[in-house]
Order: C-alpha cells, then structure tokens, then sequence
C-alpha cells in the first residue's frame, strides 16, 4: 500500500510539473490581468468562489496561460485533492478495522474505492489532455481531435460522480466527526472536479463549434 500510494504522488509530481513545463509567459505577463482572466473564466463554473481559491496561488506565480492551461491546472487541482483525500481515507479506514467498527469501516472502505477511482480517472484525463496539445491542440478538427476531447469529458465526468457517490454515503445528519470530515474532503474533491470539467468545456468549445459548423457544410 505505501508503494502504491509513493507511485500516486511520484505519477501526481510528474504531471504536475509537466504541466508547468508547458508555460509560456503571455497571457500571465502581469498578475493583475492573470486575475481578472482566472475570475471571468470560474464564472462560467458551479463555485467561482472555489475556483478561484484554488487558482489564486497559480495565478501570484504567473503560472496561467491561457484556457488551454488553466484546464490543465485545474485538473491537477482535482488530482491533487481527490490524491490528499484518498491518502485520509486510507488511515481513517485502518483506524476503523482496528477498532473493529465494521459498519463505519465498510462505508469508508466503499469512499476509498470510489475516490481512488476518482485518482485513475483524473490521471488519464490530465494524460490525455497532454497528448491532445502535444499534438498542437490541432487547428484541423478532425476524429482525432474529437477522439481525445470525449475521451477527457467522459474520464472527467465519471471522476466526478465517484466523488459524489462518496459524498452521498453520509446523509448529512447524525454523523460522527470522522464521517464529517470525510463528506467535507469528498465534497470538496467533488467541487474542484466540477470546475474543472467547467473550464475543460470552456476550452474544447471552440473545437466543438468548429466541428459543428464543418459538419453543416455542403
């Protein structure tokens, strides 16, 4: 378990700064204008406030260039988190067993897997979103490039309804302080994954309107 979990954040490192690697200083030339992109952009998401929470810190490093990028930061945002909420999962789980609470621990054991399919969801999604840009982001639309785009939305999506299935396991009422925090944290990865696929949307739209308008010709 502790080599799976080193192989996680070695995989989440690797991306992450992949991602960074990929920045050219246009859009992020002044912080202030970065903002005020960051803000219009988590506008258009189910928790601008969220949103632009977790961005703020990319934005004061001059990190964020463009729709293209901020899809990716927000991806590793969700990874990042659906990661530190899988590692809390895992301990509270083994907390659980020990003190043989088999109800609670079963519940929590349904939360691990469904977060840690979270984890594998978002990694592939943040991998083919890379392959997708390696590729130019392609100004030709073709299946290829609708390929990858489906591909990013349905990986996104479904790391989306694991996280709320871990979410709906506590109802909300009568819950002990561990299976509090364990609806916050999953929520939260939830949240930051809705946004996410928010801004992934923002970006594609201008290929799916591309591909629209190519199909409506004679």
């Amino acid at each position: 378990m502790a080599q799976l979990n080193l192989t996680l954040l070695v995989t989440f490192i690797f991306l992450f700064f992949s991602i960074l690697a990929h920045v050219e200083p246009s859009l992020a030339k002044h912080d202030s204008q970065t903002m005020t992109y960051v803000e219009s952009s988590c506008n258009g998401t189910l928790y601008p406030d969220l949103c632009i929470r977790c961005l703020q810190k990319f934005v004061n490093n001059s990190t964020i260039d463009g729709p293209q990028h901020l899809a990716h930061v927000a991806l590793s945002v969700s990874l990042s988190r659906a990661l530190q909420t899988r590692w809390y999962l895992l301990k509270v789980a083994k907390e659980l067993k020990e003190i043989k609470n088999k109800r609670e621990y079963l519940t929590v054991e349904d939360c691990v897997n469904q977060i840690t399919d979270s984890v594998d969801q978002l990694s592939q999604a943040i991998k083919e979103l890379r392959r997708f840009n390696d590729q130019g982001g392609s100004n030709t639309i073709n299946d290829d490039v609708l390929w990858h785009i489906s591909n990013v939305e349905t990986w996104v999506s479904t790391a989306l309804t694991d996280a709320s299935s871990c979410v709906y396991s506590f109802p909300g009422h009568r819950m002990s302080k561990r299976a509090a925090s364990i609806r916050v944290k999953a929520k939260n990865v939830a949240e930051v994954t809705s946004n996410a696929l928010a801004l992934f949307h923002r970006y594609a739209s201008k290929y799916m309107q591309e591909a629209a308008r190519t199909t409506k010709k004679p």
